[in-house]
């Protein structure tokens, strides 16, 4: 048996917790030796606390943002911003979202459920930012920028800035039954 601490936050659309949450997934991280962190950022408050926290020298950051055209602009995410961090080594991911893409069309165009939605539904159970979370590491993993052999901390959250972290053993899109969520390091508590 081992015990471990789950951080919970009351307040869970607060943006103040994001700053909170990252310095823990660094402890998290220190303590444990992972180096992969895949962030979920869409305007990019997050991302620019996260280089704050945690700096390319020391991990493998990844930026996972909305897709283009998520909400009828063509990205959200701040595109000076997105450079400024591209140039001290945070990589980013900008596709479409492994949950959504085409099965967000067939349910837009067609009506009912597709297997996307269930997934994303039964994480929500958990929290927003549990589905965001495993949905993020699977973006990664497509993209090739997290190992899918090891474990990995996923940071997201509801609505802005983070009120979640997890480690998992992530897998691509393709093997998303795979994904083996380890710990919960922080969740809302709704």
């Amino acid at each position: 048996m081992k015990e471990e601490k789950i951080i919970y936050f009351e307040d869970y659309r607060e943006q103040e917790n994001t700053k909170l949450l990252l310095e823990a997934v660094k402890d998290y991280c220190e303590k444990n030796g992972i180096k992969d962190v895949v962030i979920a950022s869409t305007r990019g408050l997050t991302a620019r606390l996260a280089s704050q926290v945690l700096p390319t020298a020391e991990y493998n950051v990844v930026i996972v943002t909305h897709e283009c055209w998520f909400r009828d602009v063509k990205q959200e995410f701040d595109e000076k911003l997105r450079e400024e961090l591209k140039s001290k080594g945070y990589k980013f991911v900008t596709a479409a979202h492994a949950m959504g893409g085409v099965d967000r069309a067939v349910r837009n165009k067609l009506g009912g459920y597709t297997p996307g939605d269930l997934i994303a539904t039964t994480l929500r159970m958990f929290s927003e930012g549990m589905k965001v979370a495993v949905e993020i590491t699977c973006m990664a993993a497509d993209a090739g920028m997290i190992p899918i052999d090891r474990e990995v901390v996923a940071v997201a959250g509801t609505g802005r800035g983070a009120d979640t972290a997890i480690v998992l053993e992530p897998k691509p899109s393709k093997r998303i039954f795979d994904t083996k969520i380890k710990k919960i390091l922080a969740k809302p508590l709704y």
